[in-house]
């Protein structure tokens, strides 16, 4: 009995060490991720706002199943299989009172009876059938199949198309020659059978084209073009669309493929390089009773001739681009049509994107006004505000239209009546509106936004005439919120610093407490006290405020070593008081600060959540502000953490990646080592859409790329650099490190590595691969930084 006793003793030991993560360790974080346990994502409400769906992997199974709670049952039930199918569906749309909906499912398109459930298939073919709208009647459902917009009855039958956009060119009549007109013409006057065939074949025609049904106007694409943005006005009259034509003569990158299963290397085909020629787009009016189509008109744009600033230190392109006076190309998003289809707006950004334009569209002439112009020398960007779809806008009520601007340096909420052209900003701070959802009475905004602080989020509501802002969340970090479609329950996906998402429920009133609906949490990563960095700010040497988080440790190492992390992508936020999306790098500092490090992570001069001046603030400088961000840090760690200055080390991904080799290679008294992941190594190598925003393009621009770019800076190598890159990256392509691999050989420099990983992309996702990188860094900073 005592040796049984004792064997559940052992056994309930072993157990309770199995669920306790011990001292942090390198394999031990950068495991599959579901040792964590895995948080609800996808949320998204039933279309009678009872139920909540959601993807959930409690189990740590291998894919995540479909989770389910409604409002008044609680407790989080898997879905079955044949209720997930139904559930796979596109955009909900709403009658406007609510009683039916129209969605895709498998490309058909479905009206459901919202009261009843009962579903009837309308359209049902082999092709697919999207972007359903109910007509301004509601008698019909106008749907898209292919390029062509069609409409059909509610009741049955009727399916009528709407628009003709075809591949296929009919054929001319062939054009006779002089001499061959003039033998027809005679043939016709001296044969009376002749003349009677010629009357007879065009009585024929005559009464063929009077029978025939009537289509719609053709509108030939070549290979090179795609229509998109078909939007049919509520009153059925105009169809409006875009082509955009594909550039000619563009090469491609290739990435090769070492690990295949052929065996062979495979070639990957790969995005053009920054520069390179773009698509170029054209919007167009098809009047249905005219039977017409013209285009849009942009020769009228104010400032459509408009040259940017930075051209001014290239005086032959300035005199060149002058001399052309040539208007600029523009892509249009719209038209956004009032409920009665009295009016269209579109918004209108110039492919250089230094203009964003709000203007109306005469849908008879095809003519554009003013109603708003936005200007960024920079570039144009900021919440709210896509350059392709237009952002977050459309109409209040059938005069009122809303749309978001950095006018003010933070984007904020606008309206505008159309006829009048009178104005009105309903936001206003040193806060960003990060999404907006007009209320179904259009009475109100819903808009999240970092009110309180850069690095905290909440929902708001503000009346849509104006007035006062009211907070309805309460939870201090991040605030992810589903809105019900009756506009009474808010689904939550809440995180902190240090705790990861979960769901949550709360009645759509302020003050209301939200009710945690999912524990994922597994014990073992409960049982470690993960830190909540401490928030700071610091002035950087031009005078504006930067947002940092610190690593404390409990004891500091002899040595006083520090180590930055620099997040990826340029423009996101990483200092916050949420779950980080670097979660593996948030506990590689948990573990750094354990082994004595001080670490910092920096939400540098061209973040996102503070504004337009400190998103363009790397504008032609890429490697300026940003780079002397983290060194101002560094004085802020030696002066107020005694970290010792001469061990100081850096790392991080991609955009992370390039800080890393621009403070080595710029500023090596200040950086010891370094560890660059992933890192872009010559902006001229890399897209389009992202490097032209901020720096232009080399041809034009040669200036911000020579002074942006690592591979012109690597000869300032003095401290110990590590790189990683994965060989099938085809975001930054391993050609880039390659590149800067040669010109440190070239350079005769000795003390850089260059570990590559042939299986992985830009996202790593093989567990081996973060284990041997994150190894490498740790070794890295233990070796160079820990000395006295």
């Amino acid at each position: 009995m005592k040796r049984l006793f004792f064997c559940f003793l052992l056994a309930g030991s072993v157990t309770l060490q199995a669920q306790e993560l011990g001292s942090l360790t390198v394999e031990k974080i950068m495991r599959d991720p579901k040792w964590m346990g895995v948080a609800p994502t996808n949320i998204q409400w039933d279309e009678n706002s009872r139920n909540i769906y959601f993807n959930w992997n409690p189990e740590k199974a291998e894919n995540d199943g479909l989770f389910q709670i409604s409002t008044q049952r609680r407790n989080p039930e898997k879905v079955s299989d044949n209720s997930r199918r139904n559930l796979e569906r596109g955009q909900l749309t709403y009658s406007r009172d609510r009683s039916k909906i129209l969605f895709e499912r498998n490309g058909d398109i479905v009206l459901k009876n919202a009261l009843t459930g009962t579903e009837n298939i309308l359209v049902n073919t082999v092709e697919r059938e999207s972007n359903a709208t109910f007509s301004k009647d509601e008698s019909k459902v106008i749907f898209q199949r292919g390029d062509n917009l069609y409409s059909i009855s509610i009741g049955g039958g009727n399916l009528n198309q709407l628009s003709n956009f075809t591949r296929t060119r009919t054929r001319p009549a062939a054009v006779l020659s002089k001499q061959d007109d003039w033998l027809r013409k005679d043939q016709l006057t001296e044969f009376d059978i002749i003349k009677k065939k010629d009357a007879d074949r065009k009585s024929a025609e005559k009464k063929s084209k009077d029978d025939a049904v009537k289509r719609p106007k053709e509108f030939y694409l070549d290979e090179r073009s795609a229509v998109n943005s078909v939007r049919i006005s509520p009153d059925e009259k105009y169809v409006v669309f875009r082509v955009s034509k594909s550039p000619e003569g563009n090469k491609n990158i290739i990435v090769p493929n070492y690990v295949t299963a052929s065996g062979y290397t495979e070639d990957i085909n790969g995005r053009t390089k920054v520069g390179n020629t773009l698509a170029t787009f054209e919007s167009y009016v098809y009047d249905i009773n005219r039977d017409s189509i013209y285009p849009v008109s942009t020769k009228e744009i104010p400032g459509i001739k408009d040259l940017p600033d930075y051209v001014k230190d290239y005086p032959e392109q300035l005199a060149e681009r002058t001399k052309k006076n040539e208007d600029r190309k523009v892509s249009i998003s719209g038209p956004f049509w009032n409920s009665d289809g009295s009016q269209a707006i579109v918004s209108v950004t110039s492919l250089d994107n230094k203009d964003r334009w709000i203007m109306k569209l005469d849908p008879v002439s095809g003519k554009l006004s003013l109603l708003d112009r936005q200007r960024d020398e920079a570039w144009i960007g900021g919440p709210g505000i896509n350059s392709f779809n237009g952002g977050s806008l459309g109409w209040v009520d059938n005069n009122i239209f809303y749309f978001q601007s950095e006018v003010t340096g933070y984007s904020h909420l606008y309206t505008i009546n159309v006829n009048t052209g009178e104005k009105k900003q309903l936001t206003s701070g040193k806060y960003e509106v990060q999404t907006l959802r007009l209320s179904n009475d259009k009475k109100s905004f819903y808009f999240t936004g970092n009110v309180e602080h850069p690095g905290i989020t909440h929902l708001y509501r503000i009346p849509a005439s104006g007035g006062e802002t009211l907070k309805i969340t309460s939870m201090r970090g991040g605030n992810e919120v589903t809105i019900s479609p009756d506009e009474k329950w808010l689904a939550i996906r809440y995180s902190y610093a240090n705790k990861p998402w979960e769901l949550f429920l709360q009645e759509n009133k302020p003050g209301t407490k939200a009710e945690q609906i999912t524990n994922s949490l597994s014990d073992e990563f409960k049982s470690y006290a993960w830190k909540d960095p401490e928030m700071v700010s610091f002035k950087n040497r031009f005078g504006s405020d930067v947002y940092a988080r610190i690593y404390k440790p409990e004891k500091a190492d002899p040595s006083k070593p520090a180590v930055l992390f620099v997040h990826g992508a340029g423009y996101l936020q990483n200092v916050h008081y949420w779950w980080s999306q670097y979660f593996r790098e948030y506990m590689f500092n948990n573990l750094l600060a354990d082994m004595g490090y001080t670490v910092i992570d920096v939400d540098y001069t061209g973040s996102s959540g503070y504004g337009r001046d400190h998103r363009t603030g790397i504008y032609r400088h890429m490697g300026g502000k940003d780079l002397s961000d983290h060194v101002d840090a560094v004085k802020l760690l030696v002066g107020k953490y005694g970290v010792n200055p001469s061990n100081v080390g850096l790392y991080g991904g991609s955009y992370g990646g390039f800080i890393t080799l621009m403070g080595l290679f710029t500023e090596p008294d200040v950086f010891k080592s370094g560890a660059g992941l992933r890192s872009v190594t010559d902006w001229a190598h890399y897209n389009h859409g992202y490097t032209s925003n901020i720096l232009n393009e080399p041809a034009t621009d040669e200036k911000s790329y020579k002074k942006s770019s690592p591979i012109y800076f690597a000869e300032g190598l003095k401290g110990n650099l590590l790189m990683a890159h994965g060989m099938v990256d085809v975001n930054v392509n391993f050609q880039d490190i390659v590149r800067l691999s040669q010109r440190l050989i070239e350079l005769k420099k000795d003390n850089w590595e260059l570990a590559v990983y042939p299986v992985e992309d830009h996202a790593f996702t093989e567990p081996s691969s973060w284990t041997d990188e994150y190894k490498r860094i740790l070794k890295l900073f233990e070796t160079t930084l820990k000395t006295k």
